[in-house]
């Protein structure tokens, strides 16, 4: 007798829903880890998640894989939503073959990115997978290929979250760097092409899972991943307060929040936030925090190249990405790291249509060997390609210091910026007073009897004269030299006047950015 279809069906959809067994999800808590059903149940808003594919398996027959079940081809796919926006989703199942890559694993995921492009969803990926199936070899290969693919595809259409909740490593790890934003667990999410085994038979380097491709590694060391969660939910909070501040795809504006500030406030705390000694530091994220709405700001790689402070955060609402030279961290100079930091992230503002809001502190670019054989010409030349190429508004505040090419490169009138204000303590030059003045007087400071007492004479002389706001301002550089303490409403007013900014470029089919 032929047994029931629905009862065929409920049969089914419990083994898929037992995942590996309870043993092997048993295993999955104990490490500290949700099972990959369970994370998209804290990641999406609540009955809202439609599986796609849940029936797919493997079709492979060698080595004994013909015999061995994998339900769902070891990876959860489907499509939810997050504060009632539709988003794509995949979370990879550890405790079915490790969550290994093959075949039909690739097309579901494939399935997911081609839908999101399709109707213009953000796409998360949650990262759990021993890596490609070798039992399947070269059509688990091409199934990486065939996501990177898509991957690139997706860039600057629509938003890509990857979490790594759990191993990642050899191919694996090149389909979140593709993405846009990157999460990591503590503890249990690792990234790295090559592992620990093979680093000391070809090295003979000794190096854990976690020393080499660990949160603090990646995300302090390396800058390839941009944010780190104590765990799987607090990284999937995460996810979601992320996507709070980014637009459903390239076509539409950032959510706009209704818990709005008064973007009129005055800031008397800002009267004196920059000390007198043009060389003593300050931290600059006083004058972010100040400025935007209470409780909005979320730091990117913090950690990272911590000269340099990037994030998104709100005023009066609306969302804007902000980027600024840290004073704190050497002196606010630009080195290799910070430029591959800020131009990155500008790109991505720019892709999904976030104004940028740029408060400018630096000397200038670092010196020394290590930066100039290690290539900051071209590491520093992929900030003035993002700044120039960008066309949402770009509004820029000259804080203290702006010397040389770097004033230029942190979004200077010249090079794209729709609205420059300065504070009165700007100072705007070739270089610092200091060096000008051992440059220019060099005679003079030379035949003096006292060289000291000249040169400093002499610094001040130049400050006076041309490291001021009031030169650049005289030829129309800047656009206005403002009270510290209307910061806020002089960048709100500028950005009320940009908001239909249309701009244009070239056409062509894409730059060559100095990679």
């Amino acid at each position: 007798m032929n047994q029931d279809p629905s009862e065929e069906l409920k049969r089914r959809q419990k083994t898929i829903e037992e995942m590996g067994g309870s043993v092997r999800v048993k295993k999955q808590h104990q490490a500290g880890k949700l099972t990959a059903r369970e994370r998209l149940a804290v990641l999406l808003d609540e009955g809202t998640f439609e599986e796609i594919g849940a029936h797919v398996r493997h079709r492979s027959t060698f080595f004994g894989l013909d015999k061995q079940d994998i339900p769902s081809d070891a990876v959860v796919t489907g499509t939810g939503r997050i504060d009632g926006r539709v988003v794509y989703v995949y979370s990879q199942d550890f405790t079915v073959a490790g969550g290994s890559l093959g075949e039909m694993h690739a097309q579901k995921i494939q399935r997911i990115q081609d839908l999101a492009l399709k109707t213009g969803n953000p796409i998360i990926g949650l990262n759990d997978s021993g890596g490609a199936r070798i039992q399947e070899g070269v059509d688990a290969l091409a199934g990486y290929g065939e996501i990177f693919k898509r991957n690139t595809w997706a860039s600057g259409v629509v938003p890509q979250i990857t979490v790594i909740m759990g191993p990642s490593a050899g191919g694996a790890v090149y389909s979140p760097s593709l993405t846009d934003f990157i999460i990591m667990v503590r503890g249990t999410g690792q990234m790295f092409i090559t592992g620990p085994q093979v680093i000391q038979t070809v090295t003979g380097e000794q190096v854990t899972g976690e020393e080499l491709g660990g949160a603090d590694a990646q995300v302090r060391l390396s800058g390839v991943a941009h944010f780190s969660a104590h765990n799987d939910e607090e990284a999937l909070r995460l996810v979601r307060q992320l996507l709070s501040y980014i637009p459903n795809n390239n076509r539409e504006l950032p959510p706009v929040s209704s818990e709005q500030d008064p973007w009129n406030r005055l800031i008397p705390a800002l009267a004196d936030v920059i000390p007198r000694d043009a060389n003593k530091p300050y931290d600059v994220k006083r004058i972010v925090l100040a400025v935007i709405d209470p409780a909005s700001f979320l730091e990117i790689q913090q950690g990272y190249a911590d000269n340099m402070v990037i994030g998104l955060g709100r005023l009066g609402g609306h969302v804007i990405g902000i980027t600024a030279n840290q004073p704190r961290v050497l002196a606010g100079t630009m080195d290799i790291n910070a430029s591959d930091k800020l131009a990155r992230f500008v790109r991505f503002c720019d892709a999904f249509n976030i104004p940028i809001v740029t408060f400018v502190d630096t000397p200038g670019y670092l010196p020394g060997t290590s930066q100039e054989f290690g290539g900051i010409i071209r590491h520093g030349a992929k900030v003035l390609f993002a700044y120039a190429e960008a066309t949402v508004p770009k509004i820029t505040v000259i804080l203290r210091k702006a010397y040389g090419g770097a004033y230029l490169a942190m979004c200077s009138k010249s090079l794209g910026a729709d609205w420059v204000l300065a504070w009165p303590t700007a100072e705007i030059a070739v270089m610092g007073p200091e060096g000008a003045a051992n440059i220019i007087f060099r005679d003079v400071i030379r035949q003096a009897e006292n060289p000291e007492m000249v040169r400093k004479q002499k610094a001040e002389e130049y400050r006076e004269e041309f490291a001021n706001p009031f030169v650049a301002a005289s030829r129309g550089y800047i656009d206005s030299i403002i009270d510290p303490q209307e910061t806020r409403l002089h960048i709100a007013r500028a950005l009320m006047t940009l908001m239909n900014k249309r701009d244009s470029r070239p056409h062509k089919k894409h730059g060559n950015m100095p990679l």
